[in-house]
C-alpha cells in the first residue's frame, strides 16, 4: 500500500480532543503509535514552536517513515513499544505531558503488506509480529501452542464460538506439515467451519486472536492504560482509538474506574464526551474506520 493511500482514522477528532484551543499548543505531547505518521503530522501542525512531540512505534517500517520528521526539532521518535512509556519519558527528563494519543491495533499498511503476514487477503509468510526483528512469529507460535491453549486464545482474543473445532483442525493439520503461510491458515480455518456466516471471512477472528497473542497486545494496552494517566498534567487529555471490542472494553473500564472511583471532591479524572465514531464522509473514504471508537480522558485535578 502506498503512503499516499494511508488514511489515519479519526484524525481530526483525535487532534481536536488533544488540542481543543485555537491557538498553537505548548507543552509535551505523545503519539504512542506513530504508524505512518498521519496523526503525528496533524498534531505537529497544531503545536507551537516550543512544544514537543514524542512518538513511539516498535515497527521498523514506522521508524523509516518517521525519518523525514526528525528534521523538526520538536519531534522525537522512539523505536519502542508504548508499554515503555514511563521508562522512556523518565529517561528524556519529561516531568509531565499535555496530551497523549494511542491508535491501537494493526495499521492499514501492515495489513496490506503480504510479507508481514497479518492478513488472509494476500498470501504471505505467517509472521504477524509488530516488530519482525524479535520474538516468535505466528508460524512459530502456532507450531508450539497446545490445542487447549490455542482454543482458549481463539475464544478469548478472537471471540470465536467455534474455537475448539478450529483448534482441533489446526493441530491435526500441523501434525502433517507445518502451517507457515497466511492462505494456508485461512483455508484450514474455513474448512473447519460448518458454514460461512455472513460476509465476514471465516478466518477473521482466528487471525485477530493469533495476532493479539503473538504481540501480547492486550498486555501492552493494559500497561499503557495504567501508566499514561499518571503522566498527564492538570487539564491534559489522553485519546485512545480502538478497533475491536476487547481493546475498547479495556479502555472503557479503565477510564470509567479513573473517572468514577473517587468522591467528587477527590476526583482527578473525567471522561470527555461520549465515544466518537467515524463520520459518513470518513467511512466513504476509508471503510476500515467503521469499527473505530475514540475515547478521551482528561485530568481535572
Amino acid at each position: 500500500m502506498s503512503e499516499r493511500a494511508h488514511i489515519p482514522v479519526l484524525c481530526a477528532e483525535a487532534v481536536a480532543a488533544l488540542c481543543p484551543h485555537a491557538e498553537p499548543q505548548i507543552g509535551v505531547y505523545v503519539d504512542c503509535t506513530f504508524g505512518r505518521g498521519g496523526h503525528a503530522r496533524a498534531l505537529l501542525a497544531r503545536l507551537a514552536p516550543e512544544a514537543r512531540l514524542i512518538a513511539f512505534d516498535r515497527d521498523p517500517a514506522a521508524e523509516e517513515a518517521a525519518a523525514p520528521l526528525l528534521a523538526d526539532p520538536r519531534f522525537t521518535f522512539l523505536p519502542r513499544p508504548f508499554s515503555a512509556l514511563s521508562e522512556c519519558l523518565a529517561a528524556l527528563g519529561v516531568a509531565e505531558i499535555n496530551g497523549l494519543l494511542a491508535d491501537l491495533g494493526v495499521s492499514s499498511p501492515q495489513l496490506d503488506d503480504p510479507t508481514r503476514g497479518f492478513s488472509f487477503s494476500h498470501d504471505g509468510p505467517l509472521d504477524m509480529r509488530m516488530d519482525p526483528r524479535c520474538g516468535a512469529s505466528a508460524a512459530d507460535w502456532l507450531a508450539e501452542v497446545t490445542e487447549e491453549d490455542l482454543a482458549d486464545t481463539l475464544y478469548y482474543y478472537g471471540e470465536e464460538r467455534l474455537s475448539r473445532r478450529i483448534a482441533r483442525a489446526l493441530v491435526a493439520a500441523r501434525a502433517q506439515t507445518p502451517i507457515t503461510r497466511t492462505a494456508e491458515l485461512a483455508e484450514l480455518v474455513a474448512s473447519a467451519m460448518p458454514r460461512r456466516d455472513g460476509p465476514r471471512h471465516p478466518a477473521t477472528r482466528t487471525f485477530q486472536a493469533i495476532r493479539i497473542a503473538v504481540n501480547a497486545e492486550l498486555k501492552e494496552v493494559d500497561a499503557l492504560l495504567r501508566a499514561a494517566p499518571q503522566w498527564l498534567a492538570c487539564g491534559a487529555r489522553m485519546a485512545v482509538i480502538s478497533f475491536h471490542s476487547l481493546e475498547d472494553r479495556q479502555v472503557k473500564l479503565h477510564f470509567r474506574d479513573l473517572a468514577g472511583g473517587q468522591s467528587p471532591s477527590d476526583r482527578q479524572f473525567a471522561n470527555v464526551g461520549k465515544p466518537v465514531t467515524a463520520s459518513v464522509e470518513e467511512l466513504a473514504a476509508n471503510p476500515r474506520a467503521r469499527s473505530a471508537r475514540l475515547r478521551v480522558l482528561e485530568r481535572t485535578a
